[in-house]
C-alpha cells in the first residue's frame, strides 16, 4: 500500500510512547489508575503536539480533551481505559518481538491513540482538530456520552481510533449493543418436605432463557445471547431468586425497538413468579451509510483498504447515530482484543499514522 503523500513518522518514538501508556495500567472503574493513565495520555499529547490537554473529571475517571484551536472540523476519538485488571502487566509485560508489540491494551486501543498523535504531529497546521480520550468506553460510556456527542456535533466528522478489523480493514458499520438483566422472584421451600409449596425461580428462569433466545434473528443481524445465570442457595431449598444476563446486538433501529419492547413484555410462566427487567440497547447501531463518505476518502489515500461491518460496539455508535460522519477501526492493526495475547503489528504503524493525517487534511479541505 502506498499513500499519495508520505511524511516522516518515527516508529521508535511511537513504540516508546506506547510503552509509556501500556505500562501505566488503566482498568475501567479504577479511579486512581485512570487518573495516572489520563495524566500520561495528556503528557504524550502535549509533548508531541504542543498546547495543553485538559482533564475532564467524571464519576468514571478523567477524560482527556485536547484542541488545536480554530474552527472545529474533526474529532479524533478514543479511550484510555482497558479491560485488564491491575497486575496483568506483571504477567503480560510490554514486549516488542518478531514485528509485534504485545501488552495489555496495546491493540484496544492505546496503539491507535499513539498512531493518531504521531500522525497529527506531522501536520504543520493542526487547526480544527480535537482529540477526546475517554475513561469509560469499556464499561458503556455512561459518563462520557454527553461530551462525546457534544464534541462530535461541534466538529462534524469523527475518526475513531479503535483497532482495525481482521486483515487491517476499517470498521464501516457496527451493530447496536446492550445488556439486559432479567430477575426472577419465586418463593423458597424445602425441596424434600414440601417442594410444591415453593415457586421455583430456577424453573421460571429456564422458561425465560428459552423465550429470550427465541428473540434472535441472526438472518438480519440480531443476536440475543444469554450469557450469565445464577439461582438458588442450597441444594435442598427451592430457589427463591434467579437472574439471567443477556447480550444483545442489532443492526437497525427497528430491531432495537423490537427487542426492547420484547424484553419489556416478558411474562412469567409459573403462577406467583414475578419478573423484573433492567437494561437497554445502550449503543445505537452505526449504519454503513455513516462511514461511506469518509471511507471513500480513506480509499483515495490507501486504495487497497477494505471496510467491514462488525458486531462489536464503540463510541462511534453514538456519533453515527447523531448523523455525524464517522469512520472507525483507524487504530492499530493487530488482534487479540481483551485477551492476554493482544498484539499490534509494528510495520503498519507509520502507514496508519499517515492515514489519520491524510484524512484530517482532506476533511478540513472540504
Amino acid at each position: 500500500m502506498t499513500m499519495h503523500k508520505t511524511v516522516d513518522v518515527n516508529v521508535d518514538a511511537m513504540i516508546e510512547d506506547l510503552r509509556t501508556l501500556v505500562e501505566i495500567e488503566s482498568p475501567s472503574r479504577d479511579l486512581d489508575a485512570l487518573m495516572a493513565s489520563a495524566k500520561a495520555v495528556a503528557a504524550v499529547i502535549e509533548s508531541r503536539l504542543g498546547r495543553q490537554a485538559i482533564l475532564v473529571e467524571s464519576e468514571a475517571g478523567p477524560h482527556v480533551h485536547w484542541s488545536a484551536g480554530g474552527d472545529p472540523k474533526v474529532l479524533i476519538l478514543g479511550h484510555h481505559d482497558t479491560v485488564f485488571p491491575l497486575g496483568t502487566l506483571e504477567r503480560c509485560p510490554f514486549t516488542v518481538e518478531d514485528g509485534h508489540a504485545t501488552g495489555p491494551g496495546v491493540f484496544d486501543m492505546l496503539g491507535g491513540l499513539v498512531q493518531a498523535v504521531h500522525g497529527l504531529a506531522t501536520l504543520d497546521d493542526r487547526s480544527g482538530v480535537e482529540i477526546l480520550v475517554t475513561a469509560d468506553e469499556e464499561v458503556g460510556s455512561r459518563s462520557s456520552r454527553a461530551l462525546i456527542e457534544e464534541r462530535a456535533l461541534a466538529c462534524g466528522a469523527v475518526l475513531v481510533l479503535e483497532g482495525a478489523a481482521d486483515g487491517g480493514a476499517l470498521k464501516t458499520g457496527r451493530k447496536g449493543c446492550g445488556t439486559f438483566q432479567v430477575s426472577v422472584a419465586g418463593r423458597a421451600s424445602h425441596a424434600g418436605l414440601e417442594p410444591a409449596a415453593g415457586v421455583n425461580a430456577l424453573i421460571e428462569a429456564s422458561h425465560q432463557v428459552l423465550d429470550i433466545a427465541a428473540l434472535g434473528r441472526p438472518d438480519i443481524g440480531t443476536t440475543v445471547t444469554p450469557t450469565v445465570a445464577s439461582a438458588g442457595t442450597l441444594d435442598n431449598v427451592v430457589p427463591a431468586e434467579a437472574t439471567v444476563i443477556v447480550d444483545v446486538r442489532v443492526e437497525t433501529a427497528d430491531e432495537k425497538e423490537r427487542i426492547e419492547s420484547a424484553f419489556a413484555a416478558l411474562a412469567p410462566h409459573l403462577d406467583e413468579a414475578k419478573i423484573a427487567v433492567q437494561g437497554a440497547i445502550s449503543r445505537p447501531p452505526m449504519p454503513e451509510s455513516a462511514s461511506a463518505e469518509l471511507f471513500a476518502v480513506a480509499k483515495q489515500l490507501l486504495p487497497d483498504l477494505e471496510g467491514k461491518a462488525v458486531g462489536g460496539g464503540s463510541d462511534g455508535n453514538f456519533t453515527a447515530a447523531l448523523g455525524v460522519p464517522t469512520l472507525d477501526g483507524l487504530g492499530a492493526v493487530g488482534g487479540g482484543a481483551h485477551a492476554d495475547h493482544e498484539y499490534l503489528v509494528i510495520e503498519v504503524m507509520a502507514e496508519r499514522a499517515n492515514l489519520v493525517a491524510g484524512l484530517v487534511n482532506a476533511i478540513r479541505n472540504t
